[in-house]
């Protein structure tokens, strides 16, 4: 346990900083950023500022881990490679910002140091008083003698990330842009999805908000205008009976057939299930979704086995993508309870598809083991980073806000990745 101002030695070189709250009525999220500077205490251009809108730095060294929820605290991180920053790296700040709010209203604020690969704590600081702070450094990891260290900051700024990133040499462009010409004035907007006139009243309307709230998420990120296949993969081994029967699979599917309707307007979203057998569903059309949800998903599929297989079901998408093409990415949502044991040639799927036009955002649903898949986002020897991951205690209590927000973290900065690459064309 560190006091402000405490340092302490760094004993393994792949760790995870954290930030902690609990989350509740008036209590502003809040997210992690990181500042890689130089031996001025500047960064050295706008790259080494590494958070949700620019998730990895260009040397690798850094990734931001993205938002998760359990046993009522919320958490963000960045995890660093020690090992893999730059010589011209001096240290590495990890900041903190209160969205619509200050860190006055936070409750339980902490960070915390942990080994990446075996997941525990190493370092742990929480005296940090605040009041109208809306940014914080909370700590930083700092070079000394050719080791590293961390010391605990606790700094709050009353002007918020863009203040703070101003002190430390990042450009903020605060004046305002001036008004497009009346022909650029138009926004990127909700987008009819073929068929949903067909749907109820009730449904349509609940699409609408739900692919509304899509576009909010996707706009934060620079991506309102993107375009994308979507599919759905659903775990359905035996531990997944329960979620099934209470229609919390249901629920889901038709949340994220929001996804599917904002990013593509065909009306369509393919839907997988497997377990240790994968299997295709019946294509989800958005105007059939009243019946088509109890007629595919009130039950757990049959036919695909009970225990789980991810392998399978990921190679039979991605021949199922390379046989039927089109000129848009696709977003994989591949939802898992865990159990996960073939990390080797899950691992090596995901490597090999990093040359294809796809993203696969996995989504944990409850506390278990997810095996390779919450490691996949900082797998080396990839063309390309391909993959998001984060898991929730339980999705039916979790906002359509705050899901897509999560599910479409990573998605909008991979795109320009992959058509740099020739990837996506």
């Amino acid at each position: 346990m560190l006091a402000k101002g405490g340092n302490a030695a760094v004993p393994t070189t792949t760790v995870r900083v954290v930030i902690g709250w609990q989350p509740g009525p008036g209590v502003p999220d809040v997210d992690c950023t990181a500042l890689l500077l130089d031996a001025t205490g500047k960064v050295r251009s706008d790259a080494d500022m590494v958070f949700y809108n620019q998730p990895k730095h260009a040397g690798g060294a850094v990734v931001h881990d993205g938002k998760q929820q359990a046993n009522g605290w919320a958490y963000d991180a960045v995890s660093v490679d020690l090992g893999a920053v730059e010589p011209g790296v001096d240290r590495i700040e990890v900041a903190a910002s209160a969205d619509g709010g200050s860190f006055g209203q936070v409750r339980g604020f902490y960070c915390a140091v942990y080994d990446a690969v075996g997941n525990t704590e190493l370092l742990r600081f929480t005296d940090m008083q605040a009041a109208s702070e809306t940014a914080f450094v909370v700590g930083e990891l700092y070079r000394r003698q050719g080791a590293w260290k961390f010391r605990a900051v606790g700094q709050g700024w009353d002007s918020g990330l863009a203040g703070l990133a101003t002190a430390f040499g990042i450009s903020v462009d605060e004046t305002p842009a001036p008004p497009p010409a009346p022909a650029q004035q138009a926004a990127p907007t909700v987008r009819l999805t073929k068929g949903e006139e067909r749907l109820p009243e009730a449904d349509r309307q609940r699409l609408n908000l739900r692919k509304q709230q899509v576009l909010v998420s996707l706009a934060k990120r620079g991506a309102a205008g993107v375009r994308a296949r979507v599919i759905v993969v659903l775990d359905a081994s035996g531990s997944m009976h329960g979620l099934y029967k209470r229609k919390v699979v249901i629920e889901t599917v038709e949340r994220m057939a929001a996804v599917a309707a904002q990013l593509d307007d065909d009306g369509t979203m393919q839907v997988w299930a497997f377990a240790e057998l994968a299997r295709q569903l019946p294509d989800l059309v958005i105007a059939d979704m009243p019946g088509w949800l109890p007629a595919n998903v009130a039950t757990r599929p049959s036919r695909v086995g009970g225990v789980n297989n991810e392998p399978v079901v990921i190679d039979q998408v991605r021949r199922w993508i390379a046989d039927n093409p089109v000129a848009d990415p696709t977003l994989v949502l591949f939802f898992s309870d865990g159990g996960v044991h073939r990390n080797a040639e899950i691992e090596r799927q995901i490597r090999d598809a990093a040359h294809q036009p796809i993203f696969w955002q996995f989504i944990g649903l409850g506390r278990s083991n997810y095996g390779i898949l919450e490691r996949l986002d900082r797998m080396a020897g990839r063309v390309v980073d391909n993959v998001g991951f984060f898991s929730v205690d339980d999705i039916s209590k979790v906002s359509d806000a705050e899901l897509y927000d999560r599910l479409l973290n990573e998605f909008p900065s991979w795109i320009p990745e992959v058509r740099r690459l020739g990837i996506l064309r």
